[in-house]
């Protein structure tokens, strides 16, 4: 029974990691390639870990190690997502051109560096629909 779950649970943590790398391919813009990422295969990766718990169920080291990896990965992914997709924002990487909204659009001073978090004290908000951040065609999000 033990190994049943283990390769229905390890099946699925391989499927989110392929599901990762397809979105790499398939994503239009590299903010939704790290979402996309970031998120199946912090999954995939916690769900392996949980098989190696299971398979060495005696050897108390191993699941303490997996524990604790799953519990930094669940911490420090969507930690390190979030600042790399801030960087890349502020370093002027586009925005796909099917984006709806662009909701820091006039929130970041490029002199001072500062983020605005209040609508109504934003520094340059852009009175057009569409800003500058956002791509006219497909190849400037590459």
């Amino acid at each position: 029974m033990i190994n049943i779950i283990t390769a229905i649970i390890s099946t699925i943590g391989a499927l989110a990691i392929l599901f990762a790398s397809i979105g790499i391919l398939r994503m239009p813009d590299f903010y939704l390639r790290l979402s996309v990422t970031v998120k199946a295969s912090s999954l995939g990766v916690g769900l392996l870990l949980i098989c190696a718990a299971i398979i060495f169920p005696d050897d108390a080291s191993v699941t303490t190690k997996a524990i604790a990896i799953i519990f930094f990965l669940i911490i420090t992914a969507p930690i390190a997502a979030h600042m790399i997709a801030r960087t890349a924002y502020f370093t002027g990487t586009r925005l796909w051109k099917g984006s709806v909204i662009d909701e820091l659009d006039g929130m970041y001073n490029k002199a001072t560096h500062e983020l605005q978090s209040d609508p109504n004290d934003a520094i340059n908000k852009s009175t057009s629909r569409w800003n500058d951040q956002i791509a006219d065609t497909e190849e400037e999000t590459m």
